[in-house]
């Protein structure tokens, strides 16, 4: 009989947290994210940097994806984030076929949610207090910088 090990989310994504929280030093988005094999190992770990490198593009789940470097396949990963994915970062997994998400919050954020669980995507929802905590004060104190990053005019 073959052992499954499932890996340990909360464990995961204390390093997507430890993203978040230097980003927020760099005078960034509080948002970290990393991608993970399914067996736990830690592929690339990566954070929103908008605001530091002047790049639209570099939301955390992107950061992550692109730190993990070339993978032969996806299907076999597992995005975790702090922050419930946007319609880009959604786009990205689904693109990959990334079958799991683990999401640290979706209280102040949640657009990609339902639509990645409409196609199929694992996402499990851990409702971190930390997670929520940190982005709410970060969009209280910067709202048109919060603003800016979801799209809204």
């Amino acid at each position: 009989m073959k052992t499954v090990i499932t890996p340990d989310y909360h464990l995961m994504l204390n390093t997507a947290i430890q993203q978040a929280q230097k980003g927020l030093k760099e005078g960034g988005i509080p948002i970290g994210a990393a991608l993970f094999s399914t067996n736990g190992t830690l592929l690339g770990k990566g954070r929103n940097r908008r605001i530091q490198n002047n790049d639209p593009s570099l939301h955390g789940e992107t950061d992550a994806f692109r730190n993990a470097g070339r993978q032969l396949s996806y299907t076999n990963t597992i995005m975790v984030t702090t922050l419930a994915p946007c319609w880009y970062c959604s786009g990205l997994i689904r693109q990959f076929k990334i079958k799991t998400v683990i999401v640290g919050e979706s209280v102040n954020f949640s657009d990609g949610v339902d639509w990645l669980k409409q196609n199929g995507i694992k996402v499990i929802d851990l409702h971190s207090e930390e997670c929520i905590t940190m982005l709410g004060n970060y969009i209280r104190r910067n709202p048109d910088i919060w603003n800016e990053d979801i799209g809204e005019e």
